[in-house]
């Protein structure tokens, strides 16, 4: 039997959580430590002309993804430290224009230590953050747009560009029928700013444009210890995936587990196959 944490001793002060590794068993162990073991800060094989895809989110044990349109509810400790973890080894981190907005993104890596970690593996202090926005609705006052370190790129179809702001902006405009063209999108990401491996924040809409293009090569989901109910119609009861339903349904591959309590951590690789052809996957109006 695996070595489990103990659930309730809550980590002395300053003291980071450890997580129970249940498949493939392990010892206890921190975020740091399992980002580590499972290779993430490794430049391996990528797919053939865009970057590695990893899609990072949040969903109660009845799937919902927010409660009251947020989802910082759903939220640990130990869920908030794996979230931030994930970041650290990617060279890029892409969210809609929705979630940025919602959840008011600042900036990708807070913590001194994590930006020291990554200019020792030979990445910049902090990921490339990338926005897909179909309308370039982004107001000056949101956090990441108003911080002079961070880096932006905005996903668009729209040949406008926002007003000044103190971050430095780039702009990739691809589109396919007015909305962003996510599988072009992706590979300009790889050739103009050599991002080899990206991280997706959501919102549930572009999570599901992803997969139906083929492009998610696997997921991360936090699982939370609640029940929310709801019907998952309208924007306060989505579920992870929101939008068109899959056609076929994507198939998952279980790579592991991790246990915080009584909160799931699980890690599945994503079907490598294509699922559609890259010209019919624009992103949807709703990550405007």
């Amino acid at each position: 039997m695996c070595a489990q944490a103990d659930p309730d001793r809550p980590p002395a002060e300053g003291e980071p959580p450890r997580l129970s590794r249940m498949l493939p068993c392990g010892e206890p162990a921190t975020v740091a430590e399992i980002v580590e073991d499972m290779g993430l800060w490794e430049r391996g094989e990528e797919p053939a002309g865009r970057p590695r895809v990893m899609l990072n989110m949040v969903a109660t044990a009845d799937g919902r993804s927010t409660i009251n349109g947020r989802s910082a509810p759903l939220s640990s400790r130990a869920d908030r430290e794996l979230f931030h973890g994930l970041r650290a080894p990617v060279d890029a981190v892409l969210v809609g224009a929705g979630t940025a907005r919602t959840e008011r993104y600042g900036r990708l890596i807070p913590a001194e230590s994590r930006r020291r970690l990554r200019e020792q593996r030979g990445l910049s202090a902090e990921p490339l953050a990338c926005i897909v926005s179909a309308s370039l609705a982004l107001g000056a006052d949101l956090p990441l747009l108003a911080d002079g370190d961070a880096r932006v790129v905005i996903l668009t179809p729209s040949s406008k560009s926002l007003a000044a702001v103190p971050a430095q902006l780039d702009y990739v405009r691809t589109q396919r029928d007015g909305l962003v063209d996510l599988p072009a999108a992706l590979a300009e990401l790889r050739e103009r700013f050599a991002v080899r491996t990206l991280l997706c924040e959501g919102g549930p809409h572009l999570a599901a444009q992803l997969f139906a293009a083929g492009l998610v090569d696997e997921l991360f989901l936090s699982v939370s210890p609640m029940l929310a109910g709801g019907d998952g119609a309208g924007g306060e009861s989505l579920r992870i995936l929101a939008g068109e339903e899959l056609e076929p349904a994507v198939e998952l591959e279980f790579l592991g587990a991790l246990r915080s309590g009584s909160n799931l951590f699980l890690r599945y690789g994503a079907s490598a196959r294509e699922r559609v052809s890259r010209e019919t996957i624009p992103s949807s109006s709703l990550a405007r």
